[in-house]
């Protein structure tokens, strides 16, 4: 009964709501503030409980002394929350004014590649002469006459990177003994040898304007290179191994990923980090460019692939799907639709517009190391795995087109040139292997059989 009575006693107490205004009591009752395990409701039970016992017991003018403390407190407090109001602290990173500008000319450069693009787009709409569903067909009969033209053997070890030059006229490719090289097209003779990187590269790019090329290695940097063999400078920063590596399209900015979990903008011209970006709870592994330069997707271990607006700086998307981590991205030249391939065996197409998949391909029977899209209209999709094949798909419905399958061990990495021509593909078991539609290669292996 007595408990009882104190239980309704507490009840009618008036205990403070806030968690501080508890501890701040309990501390000024001479009570430990905090018991082990305890939560903020458990906490505030504890204090009702003791007020009704002190109630109880007639030791009201303690408690009476506890209240009057606080109130003093209280009336106190407002001046130390004006000094605390007067530092304000930014609830984001702070960038440079070096970013600033890049976010500028990155908006400036996006509008201008925008308008085009939709300016085209509508003109294929509307223009009776543009017969689009005729233009897709030619351009997947032409990816159906894939055939093995050429095949090269790229280095002494296992081949992780290729990548075309903007004008098809030469071909990249990296190694895991760090040695880049160059080849001329379409015989695959080789030009240069880019030597610089101390560990295994991971992956080469082109630069879409200029005949630069990058590397990324485990060494933990990024290194520019001339055509030549000149190297032109190193990006450092990076706190664990590089990944993929990609170029903004206006090819003044460089997007390398990392297993330090951040990828990195780089200014090519000065060599200075403009952004680290964080998102991704595990290691990032692929980061593609969208065509009209505005938008940046980059995937990773975590299973997720995120999209980033380059003019603001923010996360726009965030795409779940993948049940394994996401190693291929791409973005279509269409501007709205995005690929994306992974350790689980699918390559996702996602509608940017919809914010969702849209499409699941089950690709291939292992996991897929790269997707891209055809860069000049996106009309096919061409997938490379460990199933040691690469795959070409039609972007009009998701259909296979045709299998590439020559290699004798997991595929790594595939480029595709501008007008869809040549697929390249690399490989662990160290070929280069170069895949021709062109109508000359046609006649060429008619003659040879």
């Amino acid at each position: 009964m007595q408990e009882f009575m104190m239980k309704r006693r507490a009840a009618a107490l008036a205990v403070p709501t806030n968690d501080m205004a508890v501890r701040a009591r309990l501390r000024r009752l001479g009570e430990p503030i905090t018991l082990f395990g305890e939560r903020e409701m458990e906490r505030r039970d504890r204090l009702r409980m003791l007020m009704a016992k002190l109630d109880a017991e007639g030791q009201l003018e303690r408690l009476m002394k506890a209240h009057e403390e606080e109130e003093a407190a209280a009336s106190a407090a407002p001046t130390e929350a004006a000094d605390e109001e007067m530092i304000q602290y930014p609830f984001y990173t702070e960038g440079s004014e070096a970013l600033l500008k890049a976010r500028v000319e990155i908006a400036k450069y996006s509008i201008v590649r925008a308008a085009l693009r939709l300016q085209r787009a509508r003109r294929k709409r509307d223009d009776p002469d543009e017969d689009l569903e005729a233009e897709i067909d030619w351009a997947l009969k032409q990816a159906g006459s894939l055939v093995l033209d050429c095949s090269e053997i790229g280095d002494d070890r296992p081949l992780s990177g290729s990548s075309f030059s903007h004008d098809g006229k030469m071909l990249a490719t990296c190694a895991l003994s760090g040695v880049t090289k160059i080849w001329s097209m379409p015989q695959v003779k080789k030009v240069s040898t880019l030597k610089g990187h101390t560990e295994r590269a991971t992956d080469v790019v082109f630069s879409p304007t200029h005949n630069y090329l990058a590397t990324a290695s485990a060494d933990r940097t990024a290194k520019l290179w001339n055509i030549e063999g000149s190297l032109l400078k190193t990006f450092e920063g990076h706190l664990d191994r590089l990944a993929r590596i990609a170029f903004h399209p206006s090819g003044k900015y460089l997007g390398t990923t990392s297993f330090d979990k951040t990828w990195r903008l780089w200014d090519i011209d000065t060599g200075v980090e403009l952004l680290l970006q964080e998102g991704h709870s595990r290691s990032i592994y692929g980061l593609s460019f969208h065509h009209d330069g505005s938008l940046a997707a980059s995937c990773g271990l975590d299973a997720l692939a995120r999209v980033w607006d380059l003019r603001s700086g923010r996360s726009i998307l965030a795409l779940e799907g993948h049940v394994k981590p996401v190693l291929g991205i791409s973005f279509s030249p269409n501007g709205y639709h995005l690929a994306t391939g992974g350790e689980d065996n699918t390559c996702r197409i996602w509608d940017l517009r919809k914010r969702k998949s849209l499409y699941v391909i089950p690709a291939h029977s292992n996991l897929i190391s790269q997707v891209k899209f055809e860069p000049q209209e996106g009309y096919f999709l061409v997938t490379a795995s460990y199933d040691m094949t690469a795959k070409v798909w039609s972007s009009r419905d998701f259909k296979p087109v045709k299998t590439l399958s020559g290699h004798e061990a997991k595929v790594s990495s595939l480029d595709v040139v501008g007008d869809g021509q040549y697929v390249a593909t690399v490989s662990h078991d160290r070929t280069i292997k170069l895949w021709s539609s062109t109508n000359n290669e046609k006649e060429k292996a008619m003659d040879i059989d």
